[in-house]
């Protein structure tokens, strides 16, 4: 699959590129490949140019995927970015390394309760609905640190950070606002006693806008495995 081996390392090479710009090491910036949609097979060939963590957001399309590559499981990193109904936590907690999704308290106290004890913690970020979309889920910024520090004194969940899906903008600097925003909440939330080091921020068309704002990953999925076909 060359065109995917190609776009793979072409989005790498924007991280890179955008983490100079901020001064930043390119290593401090992490990719999430998205693969939603896309079949076990597209999962493989990434991997095998060297991706190993990959974004679902379709529990059951998953857990097919998951199965499908069980022969890899050991160098995969699975994150489910999707969002999360209470009837679909157990699977997420049984099968997934990390949830970005986390949008009220309900779902964490279920993956906690959920997740099997000879996992390890489920690293979970905290999902805020910066632009204040009616469509989107999340907090708002100003519940943030109530159900921060709540879902933090979990069991068997490992509080990383904050995640975010901002309103489309054309240009770098109305990209970067949202993100910056979020940033400066995660800063508030780790002077106020918090051990995160995670910022979920940025997708195919703003990766560079959020690695300039300190995003540690990036969600990429169209710029690598191509434009997804939602018919089936």
């Amino acid at each position: 699959m060359p065109d995917l081996v190609h776009n793979f390392h072409a989005v790498l090479e924007r991280i890179a590129l955008a983490a100079q710009l901020a001064g930043r090491d390119p290593r401090s910036v992490a990719l999430l490949a998205v693969s939603k949609t896309f079949p076990a097979e597209d999962v493989r060939a990434a991997h095998a140019a060297g991706q190993r963590m990959f974004g679902e957001n379709y529990v059951q399309e998953s857990l097919t995927k998951i199965e499908a590559l069980a022969d890899l499981r050991a160098s995969l990193e699975w994150h489910f970015i999707g969002p999360l109904q209470s009837n679909k936590t157990r699977p997420v907690a049984e099968n997934f390394d990390w949830v970005h999704s986390v949008d009220r308290l309900k779902i964490a106290q279920r993956l906690a309760e959920q997740r099997p004890a000879h996992l390890p913690p489920l690293n979970v970020c905290l999902q805020v609905n910066v632009s204040g979309e009616a469509s989107k889920a999340g907090v708002t910024p100003a519940e943030a640190a109530e159900a921060a520090h709540a879902i933090a004194a979990l069991p068997q969940l490992r509080l990383r950070g904050l995640m975010s899906i901002p309103e489309p903008a054309e240009t770098i600097e109305a990209q970067r606002a949202p993100h910056r925003q979020l940033r400066e909440l995660f800063e508030r939330l780790r002077a106020d006693g918090l051990e995160l080091d995670t910022l979920s921020i940025g997708m195919s068309g703003d990766l560079e806008a959020a690695v300039l704002e300190g995003a540690t990953i990036v969600r990429v999925g169209t710029a690598i495995f191509g434009a997804r076909d939602y018919s089936h």
